[in-house]
């Protein structure tokens, strides 16, 4: 049949929809002017997407608000409607909901990152007001996971509510909430692609019912290739699976990461005048996967390294209530960077999202959240079967869906949790092998043609118990050079790995440090948070992986930097492992694995975004990182080329003699300058002559940016004549794999990096500065403290004592500023201080510092000296 016939027809099958659209089903959502309260008593009004924890999981005061949260909302309903049927559904609630429509419960729900519904056609009044009303519940639950995570599990209703009205017939919305359809692809190959379509409809009438379900498949350029109708008669008050005729296409357009074709397939369910009651549309893409413990993963018959990320739902000012429009623009910045794979952690996040993935061509590994520990209660277990059932039955269409998990580093509280028995733990082992092998058998049957997936953390119990074998791939949480050992060990305990167990696919599921881009060094150190140590494990990583075609993948952790409330890093009650940051503007990291994933077109990056107040002394250079798809470039400082730089592996660094004041930097590849401006302070002398402030970051290696005061601490150094530093002292908390000092959040102050480091029992700091008056500020915290256990720092934990009282006078220049100074009597606690004089210098003395212990040692974190006129 010519192509224009075909459209005529596509195009009167859309128009019959839409002249009989008030024959057939609606959904209205409903997301604006919810009351909300956390008391029943005070009300406000608020709009869904909505959480309470945007605020108070980010404060200073420890954990957040973990509780009953309470809405209500009045929903007219017209006459016209008293004969159809009513659903209202919640597309996500963290994490127990219970539902009444007009005082009336119709249901509950447990599980925070599912949908659900309820029909309420019994409890709704006719051309009235109904009211709506939710108790939400984000309580820990031994019943309900995620017991525990390195995440917020911020409550609310923060994805949309929709009021679904329905013919009669209609397509089921009670198979765990999932659309009523699902399409399967019992062949696919380059030749053919053939497809089944299993609907589920249901007959609400008192009476039998003569249907027709027409299938029809329609291309990207909107052309009926083929379609299908199904006639048969339904019983009254029944629901019925329809399996249609298989349908085939020749030469089908194959879906990949770069050409993602879909097809659209169409489902119109009419009664027997032809009258349309209901109708579905999906997105269809013809590809097949598999694994091989070899080879790795392929796609469409062809080898694919799986490079991408993983992400968390949550937001910068949102909490996990982020507008849909910001959430879509994660997936496009995935896009953009080259990923081809995207794992959603730790829970199945917005369906929008994976529509998006499907239209762009990422592949999705999607996951329920059984994260950490198991509870050994058959309350426990049905709730965790039943998530992955509505995960599967609502995600199942996707073409982008290759990967279906159900379990996280699951014994990892095990590991770390000396308070339980040796009996103890060998039943929790039992139990949580059982449970996965219940998910593991029950994903095969749902999901058949997709991979099943677990991912583990570095321990050998999840050989030895043998749940490593269960998975059909594999992934490992590494943390090799943050957590673990060092970044070359990788490569070695991966190849450990694969001899061991060679009939296993392995994938690295995570890997990556902590970043803050406030925080940069020409001399990255293991867990310091600076960006220079992100890019070197990150480079490393993706080689090692590269260089081993046995592994099927790798996906970073994180995309963005995400909201775990009881973290205390650089930027506290936020995981900064992502790529990009908490409000999603890019680190550098980002822009190198573009020069590595994305060859669509000439790349070049200049890695100066974040050297904010780059301060050199003398003649000194600093390194800076090029990343680029290229094989060379010139590089080009103020107008005069420095030297031609080959690019390896995405990369190429080069020592540049910045000058003091404004400098151009500029790349030429090919067609392609780039060019980037950068702000130098080079120091010949500490005179103050051409720089007002001057700050030293005391106990630390790194360069840290304070935003409170907008300007750069340079890093500490033992005392040098005429210049400055220490005399004696040691960094505290620093060891050779721990960079960070104290992790802690500290009180009243974003400037962590600033107070988590310092020098303990350092009696003198000198800093030879000329004759004048200055302001001078010193920053002290009281570091020993009993500390929040962190589990993921997955190292042997440390015996922080109790508090601890030290005293000590602080003088400059034999002037007392605090006597018997006592962090632990005057402030509370992990409370940053900022003791602050002004000194006049004379006989250039320079500026001395003594801090006199009169019990325990003294502690200091930073000086900030200011010339004053």
């Amino acid at each position: 049949m010519p192509h224009t016939i075909h459209k005529i027809l596509s195009l009167c099958l859309l128009m019959g929809v839409a002249l009989s659209f008030h024959s057939y089903s609606q959904s209205k959502v409903i997301n604006s002017g919810w009351q909300f309260s956390e008391d029943q008593s005070n009300w406000q009004t608020v709009n869904i997407p909505h959480t309470w924890n945007k605020t108070d999981a980010f404060d200073d005061l420890r954990g957040y608000r973990r509780g009953l949260g309470y809405y209500q909302k009045q929903v007219f309903i017209p006459l016209e409607e008293s004969d159809k049927i009513h659903y209202l559904k919640f597309n996500a609630v963290n994490q127990e909901a219970t539902i009444l429509v007009n005082g009336i419960k119709v249901g509950s729900h447990k599980g925070g990152y599912t949908a659900f519904n309820f029909n309420i056609t019994e409890f709704v009044k006719y051309n009235a007001y109904n009211l709506i009303q939710v108790t939400v519940d984000n309580s820990h639950n031994v019943d309900i996971p995620p017991l525990d995570a390195d995440f917020t599990f911020y409550g609310g209703i923060y994805r949309d509510v929709e009021l679904i009205t329905l013919s009669k017939q209609h397509f089921s919305l009670d198979d765990f909430a999932s659309e009523g359809f699902y399409i399967n692809y019992p062949y696919v190959s380059k030749g053919a692609g053939k497809i089944e379509v299993t609907g589920i409809i249901n007959n609400s009438d008192v009476s039998d019912a003569k249907l027709k379900l027409i299938i029809s498949l329609i291309d990207h350029e909107d052309y009926l290739l083929i379609d299908r109708t199904e006639k048969f008669e339904i019983k009254s008050k029944s629901s019925e699976s329809i399996v249609s005729s298989t349908l085939k296409i020749v030469h089908p357009k194959l879906w990949s990461p770069e050409s993602p074709y879909l097809y659209k397939l169409k489902l119109v369910l009419q009664d027997n005048e032809g009258n349309i009651l209901d109708s579905k549309t999906s997105n269809v893409g013809f590809r097949w996967a598999s694994v091989d413990p070899e080879k790795g993963f392929f796609l469409n018959g062809k080898p694919i390294k799986l490079i991408g990320v993983n992400r968390h739902q949550d937001y910068k000012g949102f909490g996990n209530a982020v507008p849909m429009a910001l959430q879509k623009e994660d997936i496009h910045l995935i896009k953009d960077m080259g990923a081809n794979v995207v794992r959603f952690a730790h829970y199945p996040h917005s369906r929008a999202l994976y529509d998006l993935c499907d239209e762009l061509g990422i592949l999705v590994w999607t996951e329920i959240p059984v994260i950490n520990l198991v509870t050994d209660s058959k309350a426990y277990f049905d709730v965790s079967l039943a998530m992955q059932k509505e995960h599967i039955k609502q995600y199942y269409n996707h073409p982008s869906v290759v990967m279906f998990g159900y379990m996280n580093e699951i014994f990892i509280r095990l590991a770390f949790n000396n308070k339980l028995t040796a009996a103890d733990k060998e039943n929790l082992k039992v139990e949580s092998v059982k449970l996965a092998t219940q998910l593991e058998n029950l994903t095969r049957r749902l999901a058949p043609n997709h991979i099943t997936v677990m991912a583990c953390h570095l321990n050998d119990v999840y050989n030895e118990t043998g749940i490593a074998d269960l998975p059909m791939l594999l992934g490992w949480n590494l943390y090799f050079g943050w957590y673990d050992r060092q970044i070359e060990d990788l490569g070695p305990f991966l190849d450990e790995q694969h001899r061991r167990f060679p009939n296993r696919v392995l994938f690295l599921s995570e890997y990556g440090p902590g970043a803050d881009v406030r925080i940069f060094t020409d001399n990255p150190k293991k867990f310091d948070f600076s960006t220079d140590y992100q890019a070197k494990l990150h480079q490393s990583y993706y080689k090692q992986i590269a260089d081993r075609p046995f592994m099927a993948g790798m996906t970073a952790w994180n995309f963005a930097d995400f909201g775990s409330e009881f973290r205390g890093d650089a930027i506290p009650h936020v995981n900064q492992k992502g790529l990009v940051q908490y409000d999603r503007t890019p680190k550098d990291v980002y822009y190198w694995y573009k020069s590595v994933l994305d060859d669509t077109e000439p790349f070049v990056y200049i890695a100066t975004a974040y050297l904010n107040g780059l301060t050199l002394f003398k003649n000194e250079t600093y390194p800076i990182q090029i990343y680029s798809n290229q094989k060379e470039a010139s590089v080009v400082l103020n107008g005069k080329t420095l030297k031609t730089v080959q690019f390896e592996n995405g990369v190429a660094t080069i020592e540049v003699p910045f000058e003091h004041g404004k400098n151009k930097i500029n790349v030429v590849s090919g067609d392609i300058d780039i060019q980037n401006e950068i702000d130098i302070n080079r120091i010949q002398s500490l005179d103050f002559n051409d720089f007002e402030r001057f700050g030293i970051n005391i106990g630390a290696h790194f360069f840290f940016y304070d935003e409170e005061r907008n300007i750069t601490f340079v890093p500490d150094q033992p005392y040098k004549l005429n210049w400055f530093g220490h005399f004696n002292g040691e960094a505290f908390g620093m060891t050779k794999d721990k960079n960070q000092g104290i992790p802690h959040n500290i009180k009243n102050s974003t400037s962590e990096p600033l107070f988590q480091t310092m020098l303990e029992g350092c009696s003198t700091y000198k800093v030879d500065i000329p004759n004048g008056r200055y302001k001078v500020d010193l920053f002290f915290v009281e570091p020993q403290i009993k500390p929040t256990e962190n589990i993921y720092n997955l190292s042997e934990a440390t015996n922080d004592s109790e508090k601890k009282q030290r005293i000590f006078d602080i003088s400059i220049n034999n002037i007392v500023v605090e006597k018997r100074f006592n962090m632990v009597k005057a402030y509370p606690e992990k409370y940053g201080i900022t003791l602050s004089t002004t000194i006049t210098i004379l006989n250039n003395k320079g500026l001395t510092i003594d801090l006199k212990p009169i019990e325990g040692q003294p502690v200091i974190s930073g000086i900030l000296i200011e010339k004053m006129n």
